[in-house]
């Protein structure tokens, strides 16, 4: 009963978001998604070598 109640909370939260977004967002400027992706290369490339390090130790 409890894994019901956490996803429908979960699909309500993703609704709300999607909703939210496509009423109040804007759309992002070519230099920005650059800036986002140059920045999320790297974080995931962090994440990566920081999980490759936790699973050794």
């Amino acid at each position: 009963m409890t894994l019901i109640i956490i996803l429908l909370c979960v699909f309500v939260a993703m609704f709300l978001m999607v909703t939210l977004g496509e009423k109040f967002g804007k759309p992002m400027t070519d230099e920005q998604q650059g800036k986002y992706s140059k920045i999320t290369r790297i974080l995931v490339f962090v994440l990566i070598v920081a999980a490759i390090i936790k699973t050794m130790f």
